[in-house]
């Protein structure tokens, strides 16, 4: 635990350089959403003159294929790495960031752009899950939540200003402009890491067949459903914020990083406020995060029509959203037994999983013809499972205790 003022400011300074590859990852992340119609337009031009709602949903792919990248890259490298002292690690994953960024920048076509965001996704949980075990531990117990809020929010600045920064770059200068600004950020955050973040050791058993054993807990499935199934919801709806803009609501293209920050000031208030929350009563931190959630995403639906009242909305759910990523995160931590290193890489493959399944399904509604609002209203069916698989977690842990007493 941080006992006085001087290492209290170091360990602000260590966490800020854990949040720089944080806020690269948001970017990289979720870049992609507002830029979809640039890269179908590019990549795919003749889908694009066929079809451009077909041409949009079939370069959301690309958002899936990354995700699919976290989640088989976060319970590997992270169980493999766990041995090793945690602040190496960081750095050669920041600097594997870097290099499918890079790949992303210069790849020709669509299937290489495809391969090149599968590898940019591989470290992404990995990076999360250690970043958050040394956050855990700089501000040490009882502030375990705030000490993973910090670093995660500079995925929710990422959503602030880099998102829509970047849209606009693609926008103005092409798409490929964006990828490359995130190659700087990963250069940043590697070399501040190797710089100021404290020399820690590995956490893990030195196995990786026993790390990998996580996987046998039951409760540690029901926590990654929770980010699998009710993240789903936000990914559906976040995925398609540029058509749902500009086709729904009628605003200009321009106006599409103005829901994006909307979104991002939602999510680093939420983000803060979810880590206090979580520290307090993690369960019902939980619990209430996915009832706000299918109703945020309700708000959404029912704001679509208008770009003013969208963007409150996206605010709003932005802000609803971010409340359960501190609680998730330690939520696994807490029930992954003696493996903390991979079940806290886990919770971006469960989140992953719902970025690909939000992603998935909102393509799929659309193409179906539903129309661009089609995902809010799947996102309140996201978030109810959500809230469902909470609930069950709960009860048979409670179950146990009784049981165990």
């Amino acid at each position: 635990m941080i006992s006085s003022t001087s290492s209290r400011g170091a360990a602000m300074w260590a966490l800020l350089s854990l949040a720089i590859g944080s806020f690269g990852i948001g970017m990289t992340e979720f870049v992609s959403m507002g830029l979809l119609p640039g890269i179908a337009r590019d990549l795919l031009a003749d889908s694009w003159a066929t079809s451009q709602e077909g041409a949009i949903a079939q370069a959301g792919l690309l958002i899936s294929v990354y995700a699919l990248g976290v989640v088989i890259g976060a319970p590997l490298i992270a169980g493999y790495a766990a041995r090793f002292a945690q602040h190496r690690v960081l750095i050669v994953l920041a600097s594997l960031l870097l290099l499918g960024n890079l790949l992303t920048v210069i790849a020709p076509t669509f299937e290489t752009v495809a391969i090149a965001r599968l590898i940019a996704g591989l470290p992404h949980g990995a990076y999360f899950g250690i970043a958050a075990i040394v956050a855990g531990d700089l501000l040490g117990p009882g502030k375990r939540a705030r000490g993973i809020s910090i670093v995660m929010s500079g995925l929710t600045v990422a959503n602030v200003v880099g998102v829509p920064l970047g849209t606009w770059l693609g926008q103005v200068a092409g798409w490929r402009i964006s990828y490359a600004v995130v190659v700087g950020i990963f250069g940043l955050a590697a070399l501040m890491i190797a710089l100021i973040v404290p020399t820690m050791p590995g956490r893990g058993s030195g196995s990786l067949r026993h790390e990998l054993g996580v996987f046998r807990i039951g409760q540690v499935w029901l926590a990654l459903g929770v980010g699998a199934i009710g993240f789903g919801s936000f990914f559906a709806i976040y995925s398609y914020i540029s058509p749902l803009m500009t086709e729904v609501a009628g605003a200009p293209e321009a106006a599409v990083p103005f829901a994006l920050v909307a979104t991002g000031l939602g999510m680093t208030v939420g983000n803060l406020v979810g880590g206090v929350v979580a520290d307090r009563n993690l369960g019902r931190a939980l619990i209430a995060a996915f009832v706000l959630l299918a109703a945020g995403s309700a708000v959404v639906g029912l704001a679509s029509h208008d770009p003013v009242t969208l963007v409150i909305a996206m605010f709003l759910f932005g802000a609803i959203s971010a409340l359960a990523g501190p609680a998730i995160q330690t939520r696994l931590m807490d029930v992954s037994q003696d493996r903390p290193t991979i079940a806290s890489a886990l919770n971006h493959s469960g989140m992953n999983v719902g970025n690909s399944l939000g992603a998935a399904l909102g393509g799929g509604v659309i193409a179906l013809g539903w129309g661009y609002v089609a995902p809010a209203w799947l996102g309140v069916v996201l978030a109810v499972l959500g809230v469902g698989i909470v609930v069950l977690s709960l009860s048979l842990e409670r179950r146990k205790v009784l049981v165990d007493a």
